[in-house]
C-alpha cells in the first residue's frame, strides 16, 4: 500500500524536523515552510495542507537552509533510518 499525500505537519514529524507534530504545525503557520509542488513555490500557511512524492520541502532550522524532496509519505514515526527515508536532501544553495 502506498500513500499518495500526507498532511506537511504530519510529514515533518514522521521525518523528525520536529520533535511534536504540534512544533511542526506552530512551523507551517509562522510561514516558516516552503513547499514546491509541480514547480510551483507556496509559502504554507496551514497544517492541513497536503505534501506529495516529488514535492520540495524549504525551511530554516538552527540557523540552517535545509532543502529536501520528499520520497515517501510513511506511515508511523519510525526510528532516524526509517525517517531518512522519507526523503533526499537537496543543495538549499543552488
Amino acid at each position: 500500500m502506498t500513500i499518495e499525500s500526507c498532511r506537511i505537519d504530519v510529514w515533518l514529524w514522521r521525518a523528525r524536523f520536529a520533535k511534536t507534530r504540534s512544533l511542526a504545525a506552530a512551523m507551517v503557520e509562522k510561514g516558516a515552510i516552503r513547499l514546491t509542488h509541480n514547480g510551483v513555490q507556496t509559502r504554507l500557511d496551514k497544517p492541513s495542507r497536503s505534501v506529495h512524492p516529488g514535492d520540495e520541502v524549504l525551511f530554516a532550522r538552527a540557523g540552517r537552509l535545509i532543502a529536501v524532496r520528499v520520497v515517501q509519505m510513511g506511515d508511523r514515526r519510525g526510528s532516524a533510518q526509517e525517517a531518512h527515508a522519507l526523503y533526499e536532501p537537496l543543495d538549499a544553495a543552488g
